[in-house]
Order: C-alpha cells, then structure tokens, then sequence
C-alpha cells in the first residue's frame, strides 16, 4: 500500500513540473518575441531616421539647377560681351578703312586751272600738263620719309598718279615707276591705259604729313621712262 501512494506521488510530481515547465517555455517564448519585436520597431527607426535626408535631393536638385542656370547667364553674357567687342572692333575698321579711303581720293582738280603746253621734255611728249590745283593724295604714314618703292608708299604714289591722270586704277598699268633724280623726296612713273591708248609720265613730290602731289604730266607718243 506503501508503495502503490509513493509511486502515484512520484508520478503527480512529475506531471506539476512537466506542466511548469511548458508554463515557463512558453514565457520565455513570449519574452524572446517581445525582444525581437521591440528590437525590430527600434531598427526599423533608425532606418526612417537614416533615410529621411533623401527628402533633401529636391534642395539638392534646385540648388544645381540655379547654378547651372547662373553659369549659362555668365557664358551669355562672355559672349555678348565678345560679340560687341567684335562689332566695336569692325566698326573701328571700318571708320579706319573710310579715313584712309578719304585721305588717299583728294577732290577733283579744277581742270580749268590746267596749264596745257604742246611738246615737253623730248620729241616723244606730245604735250605737257600742269595744274596748280592739284593736291596731296594724303597719307597714312609718319615721320621721316624716304622713297620705298613697294607697300604702302608704292600703293600712295599710285594713287598720286592715277589722280593727275585720270586713269582709274583698274584701267592702268605700270611701265616703270622710280626715283626722280632731278629733286630729292619725288618720283617719275610712266603708265598708260589698257588698251595702251593713254600714256603719260607722271612726276609726284612728296609733302610731309600729306602725302604725294603730282607736278607735271607728259602725255607720251611711245612708251619709255
């Protein structure tokens, strides 16, 4: 009897602690879960948390687009800069082309004022012109001068002599042209027409500050300097 009450105690012993222990499993089955539950809340925090400068990229994009935009306004205006330069610069050269284009076409001699001899120098003049009202052609030269029979002095003396003349310059060609032996600073040109129907010998002087002035002309039978 003793042993059948001893073994039934064991046996209720047992069943108690089986059913505490399943109490206290399932405890700590709903403590771990309440850890990672909070654990998950406090992570999924800070992931908010870290994410939310990303709310900063339309700043971010609207500050890029105004400096963007600031750097197109200053290379616009770089360049209307330089393209008014530019004009400035062209409309400088054009003033300089037209001052020197006026410098180089002196008014019309007064053909009346001409003094007009027949014969000249030798049997081949067949008359001789000179004419008080004629003028300096202009310059675009300074200083001391001395004849250069090339450049910008070659261009003047022609256009001394196409002014005595009268031969436009695209209607004239070039037999000779050098120095005047006869007087300092002055120059002997013969030239005649295309169609070699004109041909003169043309003496010019230059005039410091204002060019070459013509101071006679031959009209020639043949050409020759």
């Amino acid at each position: 009897m003793s042993n059948d009450f001893n073994s039934n105690s064991r046996s209720g012993y047992r069943a108690k602690r089986k059913k505490t222990n399943i109490v206290l499993n399932s405890l700590i089955v709903i403590v771990l879960l309440l850890i990672i539950f909070v654990a998950y809340n406090i992570f999924a925090s800070g992931s908010d948390d870290k994410a939310a400068p990303k709310k900063q990229e339309p700043k971010t994009e609207q500050k890029e687009t105004t400096q963007k935009e600031t750097a197109t306004k200053e290379k616009k205006a770089k360049v209307d800069k330089k393209v008014d330069k530019d004009d400035r610069s062209t409309d400088n050269a054009k003033e300089d082309d037209q001052e020197s284009e006026e410098a180089s076409t002196p008014e019309k001699a007064d053909e009346s004022q001409a003094v007009v001899s027949d014969g000249g120098s030798s049997s081949n003049v067949l008359k001789t012109i000179q004419n008080p009202s004629w003028k300096p052609v202009g310059t675009t030269q300074s200083g001391e001068h001395t004849p250069t029979y090339s450049g910008v002095d070659w261009d003047e003396m022609l256009n001394a002599i196409s002014y005595a003349t009268g031969l436009d310059q695209s209607n004239m060609k070039v037999y000779w042209l050098g120095s005047d032996k006869s007087t300092s600073n002055a120059s002997t040109g013969t030239v005649y027409s295309n169609d070699k129907q004109q041909k003169y010998r043309v003496f010019i002087k230059w005039v410091d500050g204002e060019g070459w002035i013509p101071t006679k002309v031959e009209e020639l039978a043949e050409l020759e300097k």
